[in-house]
């Protein structure tokens, strides 16, 4: 079997934003990802590897770099999912955890629970030795002057989804939320079915966008769903599942990966900066269309 990898950065891009760093740092995620799948690693490690990159890089909305909400804090949400076990584990409004996408594989290898939330999930990230930073790390003057500027809904999210060389599939997603959000809001991102799935028989899925939509739809099952009983295509069921979000007026995207190493990339916003490692080996980076 033939690794594949897929990453995305959000889909809450502005095409007028200069898109040369964020393909900077779409690279160096990819390449971390892949390069442990080149090496014949997992793809649990690939996109655990791959969203820690874009968490550490300030430019998108996750780990450093996490937008505020508007009581002026960082709360961030991720998930992972095991599609070899269908185990998987998710950390919700979390304040100090410097990349909750390691506390949330924390809780799927460590833990009996899938979610941890709040206090609770710091508590146990740092008995697992997760390192925990002051929330200043998290800031940065962008996110402050979007805050300032009242971009009720400027959001962004961060996932990736991997195939390796047995033919296990994995996904993860990784976000601060969207600006001015109510504190204590949970959206989809660590809520498995809806930001994350990934099972071998079907697909595996990270998703982006207007999270309470993609509550509402089960976005991320949604397109396995319709591969496993509806027969479709793992490209038809991405843009059918986006569809129902277009209906119910939200937009966003999603990055995804079948059994068989096939890729979707679809969006329905702006833009959604993206990069993959397809089945000819070939590295791909875009934001626009």
């Amino acid at each position: 079997m033939k690794p594949v990898i897929a990453i995305h950065g959000g889909a809450g891009f502005s095409r007028k934003t200069p898109p040369q760093p964020y393909r900077a740092g779409l690279g160096r995620a990819l390449a971390a990802g892949w390069d442990i799948l080149a090496r014949g690693g997992t793809s649990l490690d690939a996109v655990s590897a791959a969203v820690v990159a874009l968490e550490d890089d300030a430019l998108f909305n996750a780990g450093r770099g996490a937008v505020f909400n508007a009581a002026g804090e960082h709360e961030l949400d991720a998930s992972i999912m095991d599609g070899a076990t269908l185990r998987a584990g998710a950390v919700a409004a979390v304040a100090r955890i410097r990349n909750p996408v390691l506390a949330a594989r924390a809780v799927m290898e460590r833990s009996p629970h899938v979610l941890l939330a709040g206090a609770g999930a710091e508590r146990f990230a740092r008995r697992h030795g997760l390192k925990l930073e002051k929330p200043s790390y998290f800031s940065t003057p962008a996110r402050l002057a979007a805050l300032r500027r009242n971009l009720k809904h400027h959001h962004g999210t961060v996932g990736a989804v991997a195939l390796d060389r047995n033919g296990n599939l994995a996904a993860a997603t990784s976000t601060g939320g969207f600006t001015g959000k109510l504190p204590g809001r949970v959206g989809d991102s660590p809520v498995i079915g809806a930001g994350t799935w990934a099972d071998n028989a079907t697909c595996a899925v990270s998703g982006t966008g207007h999270g309470e939509l993609f509550l509402r739809t089960a976005l991320a099952h949604d397109v396995a769903a319709r591969i496993g009983y509806g027969k479709q295509s793992l490209p038809s069921a991405a843009r059918s599942a986006l569809a129902a979000i277009a209906r119910l007026g939200g937009d966003g995207g999603l990055v995804a990966i079948d059994r068989r190493g096939n890729l979707a990339l679809p969006f329905n916003s702006e833009a959604m900066p993206r990069a993959c490692v397809g089945r000819d080996g070939k590295q791909r980076v875009r934001i626009g269309a």
